[in-house]
């Protein structure tokens, strides 16, 4: 048996209940990979983990998404072998470390062609936009989203995404400097929260008819606009909480508002079925392959500084994906 440096946290709190430690690590057992890793992607799922929204048993690791190198499998293990590149984004939590041991069925065979940090920034992410853009709702060429936070990590690459499918998409971002950076990224128009009224902006760059979808990511402070500048049957689609979680849903108030349909997704849904994982990651290996997709990676940080990542994230300060560097 071997070691390696992770981080840990013990109980829930700030960043500064991260802790850099080394930790013991075994061989695999059945079923069981050991991969290590070339970079670790950093996501707001983890500061609901650090700070008890959703909660974990302690001691625990942090961290969902990481990239690297398959260095020994376990017994029954097939379908990997040491020296293949993989990437998984769906736990257990734990991939802020050097080096771990997992299950097989998470991991998928990462293709030449895109390195471990762009794997990093993208995997959780781009499952994400594929989920939300391509089985939430099968969006189509013509159609009208709103996309709140699209200068963060799953914003740019849904926006880039949209774009290839001929998908208007209007972001919301916080500066004028995110609005550009979204604008770039294949939105269509990307609304300055802090500078110009949410619905009167988006009912005016729709002709007065609201948009079909709204996707957001906010939660608490945006649940009530974005339901505003839904139209007629429009679906809104919850899918985190960074300012707090959403007020309780009154059915009455969809009716009144235009027969609105509500839907809190979660990527883990989507890809506990094996098959369905693979056939994700697939289609956003293609668009990345072909460049129709280019994850940003905004910010990097030291493994042992996540800490520092997780202040950053929480700031609203950054845009595109965050990556730590083992």
């Amino acid at each position: 048996m071997t070691t390696t440096h992770a981080i840990r946290i013990d109980r829930t709190g700030g960043p500064e209940v991260l802790q850099w430690q080394e930790l013991p690590l075994g061989n695999p057992g059945p079923g069981e990979v050991r991969v290590r890793h070339g970079a670790v992607g950093v996501n707001f799922i983890d500061v609901y983990h650090r700070t008890g929204l959703y909660p974990l048993q302690f001691p625990a690791g942090l961290g969902l998404e990481a990239a690297g190198t398959v260095e020994a499998v376990g017994e029954g293990v097939t379908s990997f072998a040491p020296g293949d590149r993989v990437a998984y984004c769906n736990g257990p939590t734990g991939a802020y470390a050097q080096a771990r041991v997992m299950p097989a069925r998470v991991l998928v065979k990462l293709p030449d062609a895109i390195a471990f940090d762009t794997a990093a920034a993208m995997m959780l992410k781009g499952l994400t936009a594929q989920f939300l853009l391509r089985r939430t709702r099968k969006l189509q060429a013509g159609d009208v989203a709103l996309f709140h936070a699209a200068a963060g990590g799953v914003g740019l690459i849904a926006g880039q995404w949209a774009r290839a499918l001929g998908v208007q998409l209007i972001g919301t971002a916080g500066s004028d400097e995110k609005c550009r950076l979204a604008l770039q990224n294949g939105y269509a128009h990307c609304i300055n929260y802090r500078s110009y009224d949410l619905v009167s902006r988006v009912k005016e760059l729709t002709g007065g008819k609201g948009v079909a979808v709204v996707y957001d990511s906010v939660g608490r402070d945006t649940w009530e606009r974005s339901l505003a500048c839904l139209q007629p049957f429009g679906l809104m689609v919850s899918f985190g909480n960074a300012s707090g979680p959403v007020p309780p849903v009154t059915l009455t108030d969809l009716a009144a508002k235009g027969s609105l349909y509500v839907t809190r997704p979660t990527l883990m849904t989507h890809i506990a079925d094996r098959d369905t994982l693979e056939q994700m990651a697939a289609e956003l290996f293609a668009v990345v392959g072909s460049g129709q997709v280019k994850p940003l990676i905004g910010q990097r940080f030291a493994l042992r500084d996540a800490a520092q990542a997780h202040i950053a994230l929480e700031s609203r300060a950054t845009t595109g994906s965050i990556v730590l560097e083992p």
